[in-house]
C-alpha cells in the first residue's frame, strides 16, 4: 500500500511539473513569438534602405528565439556532452552540416549545442521538413529565410529546384554561413525498414542506427554554393588546415561539419520530452568530425559513395557509443575526450526578461490603439 501511494505521489508530481512547464512554454510562445514578428515588420524600411543592418538584427532575435527553446530542455536536465573535432574556430566559415535524424528532438538539441558556437545559429539556414512550416516556430523560420522540403517522389525534382532557387536568392543575401540538414530525409523509425531492404537489394551496407542517406538536396547544395569545381571535386583557395591554423577566408561553402547524434539508452528524444520534461535528466552525446571542401565529390555517383562512407561510419560511431558508452577516440589517440556544453544562465535570464518586456510593450501598445479606435 505504500509503495502504490508513494508511486501515486511521484505521478502526480510528474504531471503537475508537465502542466507548469507547458504553461511556461505556451506563455513563453505567446510573448516572444508575436514580438520577434512584429519587430521584423517594424523593422522593413531598415531592411530597404540597409538589408545588412536588418539581418544582424533579425539573427540576434534569432538566437534568442532558439535559446529559449533550448532553455526548455536545460532546466529539465536534458544536457549534451560533445566529443570529436572543436567546431567553434568554423563559426565565421561557410559549412555544410549532415546530422542523423532519429526524432524531432535533433533540432532541439542542435539548437542548444550550437548556442555557444559564435555567430552561426544567427546566420545559420535550416532545411526541413515542410510539417515545421504549420508549427508554433514556422512562421519563425520562414521570416528567417529557412527552406521547407517536402518528401516523397512527386515533390522530388520540383522540390530540388525549389531548393536551388531558395538558396540563390536568400542564402549569401542574408549572410548565412552554415546549412544543416539531414540527408536521411526522415526519422530513423520511419525510414529503417524501407531503407534496409533497399541496401539488401543494392548489395550495400546494412544499417541499424542510421539510414542510408538521399543525394538531392546535398548535391544541390554543393554545386549551389560550393566554391569552383576542380577535377570533380569541389576547389577551394583555403588551406585544408583547421581554420584555428589557417586565417584563409575564401567565399563559397569551405567546410563539411558531420554531426552524429546519440542518445542514452538509444532513447531518441522527441519535442514533446523537450516541453513537457517527463524523461529523468539526461545527457545528449553528439560527435563532431570536418572534412575540408575539397575532399567532398560532387558527381552523382562519387557524391553517393563519399555520403554513404560518412553514414557507415556514423553506423560504427553509434555501434560503439551504445556499447562502451562513448565514442570511439580519434586514429592516433588512445582516448576519446569529451566535452560539457553548458548555457550561461545569466544570458537565459536576461533573454526571458527582455521577451516578457517585450511582450507587455506590444500589449500595451495594441491596447491603445484598441482603446483609441473603440
Amino acid at each position: 500500500m505504500a509503495q502504490l501511494l508513494e508511486g501515486a505521489r511521484n505521478l502526480g508530481w510528474v504531471l503537475l511539473n508537465s502542466f507548469l512547464r507547458f504553461i511556461f512554454v505556451f506563455i513563453n510562445n505567446c510573448v516572444a513569438i508575436p514580438s520577434y514578428c512584429l519587430y521584423c515588420i517594424l523593422l522593413q524600411p531598415l531592411r530597404v534602405m540597409d538589408s545588412r543592418t536588418f539581418w544582424l538584427i533579425e539573427g540576434i532575435m534569432f538566437k534568442w528565439m532558439l535559446a529559449m527553446v533550448s532553455q526548455w530542455g536545460w532546466v529539465a536536465g536534458y544536457t549534451v556532452m560533445e566529443w570529436g573535432d572543436d567546431v567553434r574556430p568554423l563559426s565565421e566559415e561557410e559549412a555544410m552540416v549532415i546530422v542523423n535524424h532519429q526524432a524531432t528532438g535533433d533540432v532541439c538539441t542542435l539548437m542548444m549545442c550550437l548556442q555557444d558556437k559564435g555567430t552561426v545559429v544567427r546566420k545559420m539556414m535550416w532545411l526541413m521538413d515542410h510539417v515545421f512550416k504549420y508549427t508554433n516556430f514556422g512562421l519563425v523560420s520562414l521570416i528567417h529565410g529557412d527552406f521547407f522540403i517536402r518528401q516523397g517522389k512527386a515533390y522530388r525534382d520540383k522540390q530540388l529546384i525549389y531548393l536551388k532557387d531558395h538558396l540563390d536568392r536568400y542564402y549569401h543575401s542574408r549572410d548565412r554561413k552554415w546549412i544543416v540538414l539531414f540527408p536521411e530525409g526522415g526519422f530513423l523509425r520511419k525510414r529503417r525498414e524501407t531503407s534496409q531492404a533497399f541496401a539488401k537489394k543494392n548489395s550495400l551496407p546494412h544499417l541499424t542506427h542510421v539510414t542510408l542517406p538521399r543525394l538531392g538536396a546535398t548535391q544541390v547544395i554543393l554545386k549551389t554554393l560550393g566554391p569552383q569545381q576542380e577535377n570533380g571535386c569541389l576547389g577551394t583557395e583555403a588551406s585544408t588546415l583547421h581554420p584555428s591554423q589557417s586565417g584563409s577566408k575564401a567565399k563559397g561553402l569551405q567546410w563539411v561539419v558531420d554531426v552524429t547524434i546519440a542518445y542514452s539508452k538509444a532513447r531518441p528524444m522527441d519535442i514533446q520530452t523537450w516541453i513537457f520534461g517527463y524523461r529523468p535528466p539526461t545527457v545528449t552525446h553528439v560527435h563532431y568530425r570536418v572534412y575540408p571542401i575539397k575532399e567532398v565529390p560532387v558527381e552523382t555517383k562519387p557524391l553517393t559513395d563519399w555520403l554513404y562512407q560518412r553514414f557507415v561510419e556514423k553506423e560504427d560511431l553509434l555501434a560503439h557509443f551504445y556499447q562502451t558508452g562513448a565514442f570511439p577516440p580519434p586514429k592516433g589517440q588512445k582516448e576519446a575526450v569529451s566535452r560539457a556544453m553548458t548555457l550561461d544562465p545569466v544570458q537565459l535570464c536576461v533573454i526571458q526578461f527582455l521577451a516578457f518586456a517585450s511582450g507587455y510593450l506590444w500589449y500595451s501598445v495594441l491596447q491603445y490603439f484598441y482603446c483609441c479606435l473603440f
